[in-house]
């Protein structure tokens, strides 16, 4: 699979209904969707954990505000703890993401966490 091309639904092993707009919609909200591209606002706020979720394509995040998180896996393990990072994400970088199964994120810090996901679903 090149980084580009969509994932063939036979081989995302996690069903539609944790995708982040159905399992998170409360957390997460489409700024534009095509056939091609996934445009994805997730907001965040200061003690608030996001339910459980998957994010099936992969593609380009920028942070638009940050606050400290830990992101845990579905069985509510460690993946991730901002706060063990040696600086904080640069704001407005963009950065390149993977294919991310499912996982939940708790905002642990005093500010609200703001990311844009730019998705690609297929190559053009």
């Amino acid at each position: 699979m090149s980084e580009h091309s969509d994932i063939p639904k036979q081989n995302w092993p996690w069903p539609d209904s944790l995708d982040a707009l159905v399992a998170a919609s409360g957390n997460h909200t489409v700024l534009f969707e095509n056939e091609r591209v996934r445009v994805v606002q997730t907001r965040i706020l200061p003690g608030q954990t996001v339910p459980v979720h998957t994010h099936r394509w992969p593609g380009v995040m920028f942070i638009r505000a940050w606050s400290d998180l830990v992101r845990r896996d579905h069985l509510g393990s460690v993946m991730q703890d901002s706060r063990q990072a040696p600086e904080p994400p640069l704001l407005n970088t963009p950065m390149w993401l993977e294919p991310i199964p499912p996982h939940s994120v708790e905002n642990v810090g005093a500010g609200e966490i703001l990311t844009v996901h730019v998705e690609i679903k297929s190559a053009l």
